[in-house]
């Protein structure tokens, strides 16, 4: 039975984690408005990101510089394939480099220089960090609190922080490797139940990514950001921004403070989200929602089912 009161909805969309080779694919040989999103970013690149989506090799697609570009692509074809929408969305929201698509969607940023800064961006915290000297574990069954005091015990000096707090009892560290080391074997001694080392080269969202934050700023200094149409709730705050300017050092801020996933995602229930849409590949936001507000709708949208689905939800 249709209402006159669409559900309130938000979008999130994903970051580095998602991508798998033949993401995109379908939207791209079935939906015009996804194929001219895949044939901008050739064009503005100046290579065949889609084949690279589509075909891989998969060594090359999880390259940071590639993959960062890639996922923003795949994002943007599927938010291009959903078209008009019955009502608009209360907030937007990415995890790390999805903050970027949600400011493209949110009508902040035209898409030729969303997928330069993901690229740039990429390539310079690759080049941060030598290979080797920093890793990022996923510390699972542990409270933030817990954590944050293995952190500064087995620090020693050395950069160690929590880099994600994407849900309760899921919190990822990150820092320099021995560093980070210590910190799970202090984790194991405080309970925690499981530790997973995460396959990155890069670890993201801590004072190692200094470099790639000098590097960046002059870049995002003249990105040319307009005011959002919908709120971002961003990573570094969980709090809502559409001005320009606070997006702009907020992007800055991102490489090297925690992406408050976790907060990021109640924040947008307080402001009325009652159903999430995750647009891009993959579906581990959708997850990480449903373990924050068991309550909350999810939906994912990657291809043509995800489409109907949410056409049809949004309907009713």
């Amino acid at each position: 039975m249709a209402t006159d009161q669409p559900i309130p909805y938000g979008l999130i969309f994903p970051g580095q984690g998602s991508q798998h080779v033949g993401m995109g694919r379908e939207l791209f040989l079935e939906n015009a408005a996804a194929r001219s999103v895949f044939d901008e970013a050739d064009r503005v690149l100046g290579f065949e990101l889609s084949r690279l989506c589509f075909e891989g090799p998969e060594e090359d697609l999880n390259k940071t510089a590639n993959t960062q570009p890639a996922i923003l692509a795949v994002s943007a074809a599927a938010w291009a394939a959903i078209g008009d929408l019955p009502s608009p969305p209360l907030a937007v929201a990415g995890h790390s480099l999805g903050e970027y698509t949600a400011i493209f969607a949110a009508g902040g940023l035209p898409l030729a220089d969303a997928l330069r800064i993901v690229r740039a961006r990429g390539k310079a915290m690759q080049d941060a960090v030598p290979s080797g000297d920093g890793k990022m574990v996923a510390v699972l069954g542990a409270d933030a609190e817990t954590v944050e005091a293995a952190c500064l015990d087995a620090a020693r000096g050395d950069v160690l922080t929590p880099a994600n707090f994407n849900a309760p009892g899921q919190i990822v560290i990150a820092g320099a490797s021995a560093a980070v080391d210590r910190c799970v074997q202090e984790l194991k001694n405080r309970g925690a139940r499981k530790l997973v080392p995460l396959p990155v080269s890069v670890p993201s969202h801590c004072a190692l990514m200094r470099p790639a934050a000098d590097a960046l700023a002059p870049l995002i200094a003249r990105l040319p950001l307009a005011r959002l149409r919908t709120p971002l709730i961003n990573n570094a705050d969980a709090a809502p921004l559409t001005d320009p300017e606070e997006i702009r050092s907020s992007l800055l801020r991102q490489l090297t403070s925690a992406v408050r996933w976790d907060e990021s995602i109640r924040r947008m229930g307080r402001e009325g989200c009652r159903l999430f849409v995750e647009i891009g590949p993959g579906r581990v936001l959708s997850g990480l929602v449903k373990r924050i507000l068991p309550d909350a709708e999810v939906l994912s949208v990657s291809g043509l089912e995800g489409l109907k689905s949410l056409k049809d939800r949004l309907s009713r």
